[in-house]
């Protein structure tokens, strides 16, 4: 079985129109790294509807997606596209799973929204989520209590991180490693996912292993476009073969220079190549998630 753990999907009318949703919905971090082209003039990443979604999922041979938010600006936003995943899940639920978002500036709103999709929606997790990028501390109370609730909840909290050696791109924003390894420790009884192998936080601070962050766990997604393919065997022995979960970051390309098109496929293809575990591309997922 296969459990891509991170893929983004969006309702049909910004699929449409990416750009001017965005402008209309006041959301402009996002169109700088959605909406963008490259320099030879291709996306970074296309729009596909809930049913091209599934088409891809069964073209790689993934079982079972989980959709994660965006770290939106808006509240509102956020609640557009929770009502959407809650839709989806419903119309799909053998195939599709979703976390809510929610922005922690909102305050108790932030709160009852994350009641609201836990409760009433089925959504089973909270994220992609960014103190950083959304405009809050991450000591700000109104975070703290969406955490909070998030660990009474059982709900894992996935995070955008930023690898502080990576390169320069549109709406790139600092992350500073150090804030992860502290909210995990402010928080033990949250569960954390950090997205992007954690930026390699494992990899660079000694202390920071399965044995004293036992609630951090860490997903690949846009692995292609951050590292090499050789971090497959330098993470998994570091961070911990139950911790890491296999995510694409679909539908980004992962392969712009080779693939007009993005597509699941090939990052399968590299993870096996480099012998990942089997538990990486579904049992750590389905633990995590209790599904």
């Amino acid at each position: 079985m296969i459990v891509d753990a991170h893929v983004h999907l969006y309702p049909d009318e910004v699929g449409r129109d990416p750009a001017g949703w965005a402008a209309a919905a006041r959301e402009p971090q996002w169109a700088v790294l959605a909406t963008r082209r490259r320099r030879d003039g291709r996306p970074v990443q296309v729009f596909p509807t809930v049913a091209e979604l599934l088409l891809e999922m069964d073209a790689a041979g993934v079982d079972r997606a989980v959709l994660l938010g965006w770290y939106w600006e808006n509240a509102l936003t956020c609640t557009v596209q929770n009502r959407f995943y809650a839709r989806c899940v419903r119309e799909h639920p053998d195939r599709l799973m979703a976390f809510a978002t929610v922005q922690p500036a909102a305050g108790s709103a932030a709160v009852q929204e994350e009641l609201r999709c836990a409760h009433g929606e089925g959504l089973c997790g909270l994220g992609e989520l960014s103190p950083h990028s959304q405009g809050y501390a991450v000591t700000d109370p109104a975070f703290g209590a969406v955490l909070t609730l998030a660990g009474e909840l059982g709900l894992p909290v996935n995070l955008h991180v930023t690898d502080p050696a990576s390169r320069p791109f549109p709406g790139r924003v600092e992350t500073p490693l150090a804030d992860f390894k502290m909210l995990a420790q402010l928080y033990p009884g949250t569960r954390f996912i950090l997205a992007h192998w954690g930026g390699g936080l494992p990899l660079v601070d000694a202390t920071v292993n399965a044995g004293n962050l036992p609630n951090v766990y860490y997903d690949t997604a846009a692995s292609p476009l951050l590292y090499d393919a050789g971090i497959w065997s330098r993470a998994l022995p570091v961070y911990g073969e139950d911790r890491v979960l296999f995510g694409s970051d679909y539908p980004l390309n992962l392969y712009p220079r080779s693939d007009a098109e993005p597509a699941m496929t090939r990052l399968l293809a590299e993870a096996r190549a480099a012998n990942v575990p089997a538990g990486v591309f579904a049992a750590n997922v389905r633990r995590l998630l209790g599904c």
